[in-house]
């Protein structure tokens, strides 16, 4: 679509001679004052206000401030009598996006800051577009939980997000650290700055500092050219090293020096580099266990925690995986246009017999498995990994009645009715059955109403 350009000057021949120069690339109106193009803006949408800043009446600056207060404002390059930068730099300073002075005015220089300033405003455009989408992929919102494990690992993402705080993750694979990082990152001022990953357990340690810290040319063999590392990518950001376990003594030090004193070097340099980087660290290790070992440095470990959050895996949150389950559902129905709304009584019952030793990232898997499999409206236990299903206990729990109406949580609720029942109303031996703790199990009672039962 051709850009929209409103010229506004009280000289019928500068008008006339910049519509002829530009016609060709935009599609050109005119006006001779500020009141006609007001009438104009305010009627129709431009890309582009080119106005003059003596016109009759209303000066162009104040036209400038009246047309950045319009709901899509153009971009606003003022003409300027030459050795009038004072004006210029005050019209700048109430809103004009460029200036150019008449009396030297050159078409190929107009056209090139006009075009210069378009494709700037596409890239913001596209910027706010883009941290609108991760806002909505990556926000609080997003992250499933509510168990109260996974509200406390809430509670501190909230707390702690705002702040410059170093953050080390800690859990199992799988219970969604890389997530977490991102959250965090989303919802810190560092936002619109680069969020930066690094999985540390891919990279031979030589290789590992290459990556982080960058390299000069020649530093070691293959080093053809100049390397920025991923310190430098993250500048004015935030960095995710994952599995912070796996690097070795000499990353150690280098990572120690840049989390006290913000400097490094890249390999091959002697040249002292800042950074101004906010580190979230994560682990499936146990760090403290590694720096009794002699693995990792203590005074690393404690640079990197400032703020640690522990999540739990998927067998302490049993009351989340009903809501993780209809998410990713939802999430995979979509993707594959399938018309799948729901799961059968017999899947909900293996999905919560199941242990998930992967966490989260394997239930996110089987479900999008079901998903793809599922030959009706409703996942069975057949569209299940065969793992899940094959669950070998010495207490089976009862089968549900054929009732393919069920939300997930009302076949829970009724899960949890049978399993009481078939104990003799023994909450501990009930929670065995369905393989909680009985303290969720407790929870759920009172969620579900489930008491007096």
């Amino acid at each position: 679509m051709t850009p929209s350009l409103l010229i506004v000057d009280d000289e019928k021949t500068q008008r006339e001679g910049l519509r002829a120069a530009l016609e060709d690339r935009y599609d050109v109106y005119l006006a001779e004052d500020a009141k006609t193009a007001t009438e104009l803006l305010e009627r129709e949408h431009f890309d582009v206000l080119l106005t003059d800043f003596r016109l009759p009446g209303e000066d162009g600056m104040k036209l400038i401030a009246r047309a950045k207060s319009l709901s899509k404002p153009p971009i606003c390059i003022l003409m300027t009598a030459y050795g009038s930068e004072e004006v210029a730099v005050e019209a700048m300073k109430r809103g004009a996006d460029d200036y150019i002075a008449k009396g030297r005015m050159q078409i190929d220089e107009l056209e090139m800051r006009i075009a210069r300033a378009l494709k700037q405003q596409k890239l913001e455009v596209e910027n706010v577009a883009l941290h609108q989408r991760l806002d909505s992929k990556f926000g609080m919102d997003n992250v499933v939980g509510e168990s109260p494990a996974m509200k406390e690992v809430l509670e501190t993402v909230r707390q702690a997000a705002p702040s410059t705080a170093t953050m080390l993750l800690l859990g199992e694979t799988g219970t969604g650290k890389e997530l977490i990082a991102k959250v965090i990152h989303q919802l810190s001022p560092r936002a619109r700055q680069p969020l930066v990953t690094v999985h540390c357990a891919g990279l031979a340690p030589t290789l590992l500092e290459s990556e982080l810290f960058g390299h000069e040319k020649g530093a070691f063999t293959d080093a053809h050219e100049r390397r920025i590392g991923r310190f430098e990518q993250a500048q004015g950001g935030t960095l995710f090293l994952d599995e912070i376990g796996e690097i070795d003594a000499t990353v150690q030090i280098k990572l120690l020096r840049f989390l006290g004193e913000r400097t490094f070097e890249r390999v091959g340099s002697n040249k002292t580099l800042t950074a101004d980087v906010r580190v979230i660290a994560a682990t499936n290790k146990d760090l403290q266990e590694q720096v009794k070992a002699g693995a990792f440095r203590q005074d690393l470990y404690y640079r990197l925690c400032v703020i640690e959050i522990k999540l739990p895996p998927l067998r302490e949150r049993a009351e989340d995986i009903a809501l993780l389950a209809q998410a990713f559902l939802r999430e995979f129905a979509q993707a594959n246009q399938k018309q799948v709304t729901g799961f059968t009584n017999d899947a909900v019952e293996f999905l919560l017999r199941y242990s998930w030793p992967g966490n989260v990232r394997e239930l996110r898997t089987a479900i999008e498995r079901a998903v793809v499999l599922c030959r009706g409206e409703k996942i069975g236990a057949r569209d299940l990994p065969a793992v899940v299903r094959n669950i070998s206990t010495d207490a089976p729990l009862p089968k549900f009645q054929t009732n393919n109406t069920l939300s997930v949580e009302e076949a829970e609720k009724d899960l949890i009715i049978r399993a009481l029942k078939n104990s003799d109303g023994n909450r501990t031996l009930a929670a065995k059955k369905l393989g909680m703790h009985r303290r969720t199990l407790h929870r759920k009672l009172i969620a579900y109403k489930l008491e007096g039962v």
